[in-house]
């Protein structure tokens, strides 16, 4: 027991190293951040003037509400500029214990699934919000005048970016789950009516229960969904029939 916790402890010390220079760095991207946070919070606001130039300003009602607002946009911008340095940690810690085709898995899958999620993410702020915005402001009229207070608006703007950068993800991890062979090939097309519901229940839980914006969210989500079974067919076509093949000859 003692021999194997020597052994052990010289990886606990590098999974300590590594945590500490990730939470160093995150607590200076975000303190940068803090620094530009009105900036920040003017490009994130953007949209929606554009959307409504009549509204002049924002509101909050708490003493302490706009200081947690910049607060937790500045945890946000300086955790997303800090994910590169965190992965490239996380891959320092456990690549000497990769083979090389692994080394290589982990590299391509790291790669893929941050690409999809940050087109996800600008896909959500740069076309989707636009229009969902466009289309909540049309209700103001000269008797109908919002008030949109800091925090909600600008939770309501990271809860779609973080949506849709997930979403992003599904076509990937279906491919995955098929070459792996965690599911086979036909599956998700044989439950497509069962991940259409999960869909739908998600995007009404992500938007809070608006039904505009639940079907602006579930959309494209169901396009993703079915752009995962083309490329599951495409990329994962051959991993099922050789594994198939395998299991048949056994």
């Amino acid at each position: 027991m003692i021999e194997a916790l020597a052994h052990l402890r010289p990886h606990h010390e590098e999974l300590r190293k590594r945590l500490i220079r990730c939470c160093l760095v995150l607590v200076l991207t975000s303190t940068v951040a803090y620094l530009f946070k009105d900036q920040l919070a003017a490009w994130c606001m953007q949209p929606l003037y554009v959307a409504y130039p009549q509204l002049g300003k924002l509101v909050y009602t708490k003493l302490t509400e706009a200081f947690i607002s910049y607060l937790t946009l500045s945890l946000l911008v300086g955790l997303a500029a800090a994910l590169p340095f965190v992965l490239y940690q996380i891959w320092l810690f456990v690549s000497p214990g990769l083979l090389d085709s692994e080394k290589r898995m982990v590299r391509t899958v790291l790669l893929w699934a941050t690409l999809l999620f940050a087109s996800g993410a600008l896909f959500a702020f740069f076309i989707v919000l636009p229009k969902m915005l466009h289309y909540f402001m049309s209700y103001a009229s000269p008797t109908l005048q919002p008030m949109l207070k800091l925090d909600l608006y600008l939770t309501f703007t990271g809860r779609m970016v973080l949506a849709f950068g997930i979403a992003f993800e599904i076509p990937f991890l279906m491919v995955m789950a098929i070459r792996t062979s965690l599911i086979q090939g036909d599956h998700f097309r044989q439950k497509r009516a069962y991940f259409y519901i999960a869909i739908v229940v998600l995007s009404f839980l992500l938007t809070t229960g608006e039904l505009t914006a639940t079907t602006l969210l579930s959309l494209p989500l169901f396009a993703l969904y079915e752009a995962g079974i083309i490329a599951g067919r495409v990329f994962g076509g051959k991993k099922t029939k050789q594994t198939t093949g395998d299991s048949s000859s056994g």
